[in-house]
């Protein structure tokens, strides 16, 4: 394929990307939920006008990305000690010094998901049906604490719904689901390292502009549309290493044991 064809189709995907994100729905709880927040958060913060108001459709308000990436925007300076008075001072003069849907527009390259992948809810009844299995209660507790399942009413919420099912095939071939929940714990601690890693390299992109300092007007489109170009080139890396180490895994252990089967049956 052409250099310049790749590019178009490289380009194609992240704008269909960044649209199926932007446009993405949440009630309010789900964009309290999605942006680690409060309902009670969120309708204060649209009470001081630091947050748009949603669309009604009926009896319903509904939020988009830009609200999401507000929402977390507002977060992220209020944990580095910001007052919500000095919040909206800061949104103010973002408006009249810098174009905010830019800055948001960074935001968004920045925090928004990196999986198209939607959260999924489920009973009880068929998360037993998935997994062939009875959930004990330390083993319910275990994948709620690992962030694979969230309560949410009578029901339990996928936050990865592909995990899920992941596991429950890997547990219906024979695989203990305790031992299944051990891997995945370690996994993710060591995913999480790799993945800070990673993204403080992309962070240096700032870095040059100086802490906190707001980068020039005219440079925060290209800063967000090079964070775009670098999160499938990150995903990349990591993918391309994780299937390295799978291999050699497989190789190392699965290949011995077919040795050995090879082994008897000449014997």
């Amino acid at each position: 394929m052409p250099t310049r064809t790749k590019t178009a189709v490289a380009a194609g995907r992240r704008k269909a990307g960044s649209v199926a994100h932007e446009a993405r729905e949440y009630t309010i709880d789900e964009l309290a939920r999605e942006a680690q927040s409060t309902v009670r958060n969120v309708r204060a913060y649209q009470d001081r006008g630091l947050l748009p108001p949603p669309v009604k459709r009926g009896r319903t308000g509904w939020y988009n990305h830009e609200h999401l990436s507000r929402l977390r925007l507002i977060g992220s300076l209020l944990s580095r000690g910001y007052t919500l008075g000095n919040i909206g001072e800061l949104l103010d003069a973002l408006e009249r010094g810098h174009d905010l849907r830019q800055i948001v527009g960074l935001e968004q390259a920045i925090s928004s998901p990196w999986s198209d992948e939607v959260p999924r809810h489920y009973s009880l009844p068929e998360l037993l049906r998935m997994f062939g299995i009875v959930f004990s209660p330390r083993t319910l507790a275990k994948v709620i604490e690992l962030g694979l399942l969230e309560p949410d009413g009578l029901r339990y919420r996928a936050p990865s719904p592909k995990m899920l099912i992941a596991g429950a095939e890997l547990s219906k071939a024979g695989m203990p689901l305790d031992d299944l929940l051990k891997v995945i714990e370690g996994l993710r601690a060591n995913v999480q390292r790799v993945a800070d890693e990673m993204v403080r390299l992309i962070a240096r992109l700032l870095d040059r502009y100086g802490e906190g300092e707001l980068p020039p007007r005219e440079d925060v489109p290209k800063l967000a549309e090079t964070v775009w170009r670098l999160r499938p080139l990150a995903m990349m890396a990591v993918e391309a290493e994780v299937s390295r180490a799978l291999e050699k895994s497989a190789n190392k252990f699965l290949g011995d044991r077919i040795a050995q089967i090879l082994e008897q049956m000449q014997r």
